[in-house]
């Protein structure tokens, strides 16, 4: 069978689930996408049968002025994982030709300059911020474009994909639109076992996000993945309360949770979380961004924006109680981008 998995190791976006599709492919219950669109586009990249890899592209956005965007569209070639769009401040040179490139380095680097604005995992992803917030990107923006990629099939096949970029009346904007990729690499399943991983971040001191308004939840495994769900609560103890548990929880296309109005995060709490996978293979599963590897994470879109940040829990690391960190911002950010 000829098919195409785009996954990525890292990632974080917000998708219109469930509904139909509508005459052009988009979600039939997707809001009208309005404003000046600016598009990029990648590939086509040729794939060999059972290659995997990553390749990157930066290219500039047409637009002559800053914009305020306050919707985005993803859409790929095949059956999709993952595609990052991230706003790139930091490189200045265009490479319009996928290159090698390290997955989600951009949302690691620790001077801030590039950050992710939607990472997608369907074949067609709208992303629809909340009224009066948006992302500003500057004149002739550069944008990095990543794929991570695997041909399961038995034939080559192109992977391609679009981004568009819908600027909204800048004088609408009042808030600025970040991203949260939260989880934990604590994935080690046995061959054939069922695994459920139970997990509770603490919001680290340094990063108060009480003030911030978290407006939608992904969850995000790989093949084996179940189940995901995300409770927020002031400590590990609770009250719990349910902000993202949708039934069933689809791997390939994972639901997006919406919050209207958004939830925010008490001080000096922290989200629970759990992801549940069945190993149905005779090879131990442990954590990592290849489709074979798992993954238990989430991302979580919010405003006002503090940056985008990869904030993990780990209990391999830091004691009883576990080691609770975001980065760009942690002296241990080194030891998440070893991980990657």
């Amino acid at each position: 069978m000829r098919r195409l998995i785009l996954a990525s190791g890292l990632s974080l976006l917000f998708a219109c689930g469930g509904g139909g599709e509508s005459g052009d492919g988009a979600p039939a219950d997707a809001p009208s996408l309005t404003g000046d669109m600016f598009r990029l586009s990648f590939g086509p990249l040729s794939v060999a049968p059972g290659e995997e890899g990553t390749k990157c592209i930066w290219i500039r956005l047409s637009n002559p002025t800053e914009i305020k965007v306050h919707q985005l569209r993803n859409q790929l070639s095949s059956s999709s994982h993952h595609l990052i769009v991230y706003k790139d401040d930091m490189d200045t040179t265009e490479q319009t030709t996928p290159v090698d490139c390290q997955p989600f380095t951009g949302a690691l680097n620790t001077s801030g300059m590039i950050a992710p604005i939607m990472i997608t995992q369907k074949a067609d992803d709208q992303l629809n911020l909340p009224a009066k917030v948006a992302y500003t990107l500057k004149p002739n923006q550069m944008v990095k474009i990543e794929m991570h990629y695997l041909n399961a099939g038995d034939a080559p096949i192109d992977a391609t994909a679009t981004v568009d970029f819908y600027a909204a009346d800048p004088a609408t904007i009042e808030h600025e639109a970040n991203i949260l990729f939260i989880g934990s690499p604590d994935i080690d399943i046995a061959p054939n076992a069922t695994q459920t991983l139970h997990q509770f971040f603490t919001v680290p001191s340094y990063l108060d996000l009480s003030a911030s308004k978290i407006f939608a939840i992904t969850g995000h495994t790989h093949k084996l993945g179940t189940d995901v769900q995300v409770r927020v609560a002031p400590g590990p103890m609770g009250p719990m309360t349910d902000v993202y548990s949708p039934a069933p929880f689809l791997w390939s296309e994972p639901e997006t949770t919406t919050h209207a109005p958004p939830f925010s995060i008490p001080a000096g709490g922290g989200l629970d979380f759990e992801c549940t996978h069945v190993n149905t293979t005779n090879q131990r599963v442990e954590f990592g961004e290849s489709a074979t590897d798992e993954m238990c994470f989430f991302w979580a879109y919010y405003y006002p924006s503090q940056g985008s940040k990869v904030c993990l829990h780990t209990q391999q690391h830091g004691g009883a109680q576990g080691l609770n960190l975001c980065c760009p911002g942690d002296g241990l950010c080194s030891l998440v981008e070893g991980m990657f």
